[in-house]
């Protein structure tokens, strides 16, 4: 009899339905080869300082650096009550370590998911109980009943897998000793006030240190003004098409004069087709979904989702048993797993319109080893399901659709270039023309992308033409866009290793493997504890330091925590444990040493504060409640006022929370109200009070006066008689 040990009660129901195993009992399932129980995630967690030292209950910078010589593990908190032990956990650890202690039990299976974490949920709860018995892992991709089956006749002595173990405890014990030590000494150090500690992370400060930049490079932009001069050229078939001026590869000039110029020399001219180039090209679909292409494919799609929502609605699907392992950086699957994808495939494409297209192939771009790093790209399983939540329904679909993309045809387009020549005068430059049509739709069926034909007039070589209408217009070079959650993932996962936002999947797709800000299953933890501890917002889809993080940024003096090359190196050295190629001791050693270095660099710098606590919580003064109608600044909630960031630049709106006009009517502005002054330019208002005391409603509006920069009231009643 073997015990086997899942990271989930859903998961440990997958194994038992697998297993046919329907006895379920108090805390398991028991069948008559196996008894299968579950954790609910960690059951267990790293002391807290004080466990180790009652002098660390209370934070001394004479305390720190603080650095256990030796690391403990204690059932994980009650997370109402961090003083007494999660009693749920207690009892199924207690439960767990009853069974591997059974004599019909001959040993164990670890069935926890098969990552770093996983391997490290599973690791502590089985050494903790010191088991004689042997212990084996069940490595899966997915919750199937042919998986589960398969992975049971498969299994590994766990042993195999210590150097997985060691780059789990390393990523713990690192995260803890710098959270711990860094985020109380700079506490202490740069802030005023009680209230939420000033977070430091590992992974936490480079994140908010690639939004802080972006927001810079906007702030200090200076737009410069170009020009650019089209005409329109009509064929001897009263036929047109448009050009550009190009000069060399130049079509953006500094100086209207010098396009003007060129202007009036072409009027009514005669030109010539100086050469015409007809290429069809092939367009490949987008490479299988990772975890993070998926988040910045749903974040970008759709509106209101997150990557830490994305993520949980993929673990639901994977822990339904409909897609494979979600928490993977691969975009490609393994090269034995072509039997099973066509399976996959011919399950998911039954019924399918254009279900004659699909075509089966093994190809590289699908299945390459050299791609895959622990665990395969996403696709569906062959469990096909009967109903889905609407979001689960996005997730699937999506993760669905770029599978059965693979396998389409590719997409064909013919794209044409035309060189138009003035003829009897001197130019230095010629005019460009480019048309573009689709000829082979393919794989954009499935993703339902609709491509803009441009055409041209079907003209020859040497053919002449007539110029026709010309224009020269002015344009701005534009700023860098806010961060959203797709280009800030797509940072982390390559460390902003020389990618741009528009660069390809497969260029990024060669970034130096393991070289990244945290992991595919980490990165939506991180941006949603940035915002939860108030270092940045959202405004829509875009991401923005707050004033408490630029300060953060501008302030902190360990400047190697906002490095992405140094938490790019760190994470590398993990990646290097969990593949056997660097002890964890040398990791750690790293770690420890810059740790006290840190502690000793914020204990000498100079005293300065970065967050000084007010009655407001941060969370709520750091939203981004709308657009200034001002300057297009960012109107947030501060202990005073709605005012605009832009203030010490002299912007001037506020909405006052002790405004004299809305206390006049027994009202104070709320953020709600703000929000539909803001977007609507006026606001229903319930409630209001007159001056002899009855209560109305009223729309008001918030707007400028014409002789200063400051704003007042308006009010409008609603017409009953629309």
């Amino acid at each position: 009899m073997k015990l086997i040990i899942a990271e989930k009660p859903s998961v440990a129901k997958n194994i038992a339905d697998a297993l046919s195993i329907k006895g379920k009992k108090d805390g398991y399932f028991e069948g008559n080869q196996y008894v299968i129980t579950w954790a609910f995630g960690h059951l267990l967690q790293l002391f807290d300082a004080k466990d180790y030292d009652t002098k660390m209950a209370r934070w001394k910078m004479d305390n720190f650096p603080f650095i256990p010589e030796k690391f403990e593990y204690k059932v994980k908190s009650n997370p109402k009550n961090r003083q007494w032990a999660d009693q749920g956990a207690k009892k199924q650890l207690t439960i767990i370590h009853s069974l591997m202690k059974r004599s019909d039990i001959d040993g164990i299976i670890s069935a926890c998911d098969y990552d770093r974490e996983g391997q490290l949920i599973g690791d502590s709860i089985i050494y903790r109980a010191r088991p004689s018995k042997p212990v084996y892992r069940l490595l899966l991709n997915e919750w199937t009943r042919d998986e589960v089956l398969r992975g049971l006749d498969s299994l590994k002595p766990n042993e195999e897998l210590r150097a997985l173990q060691d780059a789990g405890v390393s990523r713990q014990w690192a995260d803890w000793v710098i959270g711990i030590n860094l985020t109380s000494v700079a506490t202490l150090k740069y802030q005023k006030g009680k209230g939420k500690a000033l977070n430091i992370g590992r992974v936490l400060l480079p994140t908010l240190k690639i939004i802080y930049d972006r927001d810079k490079e906007i702030e200090n932009f200076v737009p410069e003004d170009f020009f650019k001069l089209t005409a329109t050229f009509v064929t001897s078939k009263n036929e047109t098409y448009e050009g550009t001026y190009v000069e060399g590869k130049e079509e953006k000039f500094k100086k209207r004069e010098t396009l003007a110029m060129v202007e009036e020399l072409i009027q009514q001219k005669e030109a010539v087709i100086l050469n015409k180039k007809v290429e069809k090209k092939k367009e490949f679909p987008p490479f299988l979904f990772n975890l993070s292409n998926l988040q910045g494919f749903i974040t970008n799609k759709y509106k209101g989702w997150t990557s830490d929502k994305v993520l949980k609605v993929a673990q639901s699907l994977y822990e339904k048993k409909f897609i494979t392992y979600p928490r993977t950086s691969s975009t490609a699957l393994e090269e034995s797993l072509v039997g099973k994808t066509a399976k996959v495939l011919k399950t998911v494409t039954e019924g399918m319109p254009y279900q004659d297209e699909i075509k089966f192939m093994k190809t590289k771009r699908v299945f390459n080893n050299a791609k895959v790093e622990s665990h395969s790209a996403i696709i569906p399983t062959y469990m096909k399901p009967n109903r889905l939540t609407a979001d689960e329904q996005i997730v699937y679909t999506a993760i669905k659709n770029r599978f059965i993309a693979q396998f389409m045809p590719i997409a064909e387009y013919e794209e044409t270039k035309i060189n138009t020549k003035i003829l009897h005068i001197e130019l230095q430059g010629i005019f460009e023309s480019k048309g573009k049509v689709q000829l082979v739709e393919g794989w954009k069926k499935v993703e339902k992308i609709s491509s803009k034909d441009k055409l041209l007039p079907i003209v020859q070589q040497d053919e002449k033409v007539t110029v026709g209408k010309t224009e020269v217009s002015t344009h701005a070079t534009q700023p860098p866009k806010p961060h959203t959650e797709k280009t800030l993932l797509r940072v982390m996962e390559t460390c902003g290793k020389g990618v741009k936002e528009e660069d390809n999947e497969e260029l990024v797709g060669s970034i130096l493997t393991g070289f990244s800000i945290g992991t595919p299953a980490t990165r939506a933890e991180t941006i949603k504890k940035l915002k939860d501890v108030g270092y940045i917002t959202a405004n829509g889809k875009n991401l923005i330091s707050t004033e408490l993080g630029k300060r953060l940024v501008e302030t902190f003096p360990v400047k190697s925590l906002f490095d992405l090359e140094f938490t790019g190196r760190l994470e590398k050295i993990l990646s290097d444990i969990q593949k056997g190629s660097v002890k964890k001791g040398i990791f750690l050693k790293t770690v420890f040493n810059f740790t006290t270095e840190s502690v000793e660099t914020i204990k000498g710098d100079k005293e300065i504060t970065i967050h000084e606590v007010t009655g407001t919580s941060s969370k709520s003064s750091n939203e981004v409640l709308g657009t200034c109608p001002n300057c297009d600044g960012n109107i947030m909630e501060g202990r005073k006022g709605f005012g605009c960031s832009n203030w010490k630049k002299g912007c001037k709106f506020v909405i006052w929370k002790n405004d004299k006009y809305l206390s006049s009517l027994k009202k104070k502005p709320t953020k709600t109200m703000v929000k539909g002054l803001l977007k609507n330019k006026r606001a229903y208002v319930k409630g209001l009070t007159s001056k002899q005391g009855k209560k109305f409603n009223a729309y008001l509006s918030y707007e400028k006066n014409p002789a200063n920069d400051y704003y007042s009231w308006n009010m409008e009643f609603e017409d009953k008689n629309k």
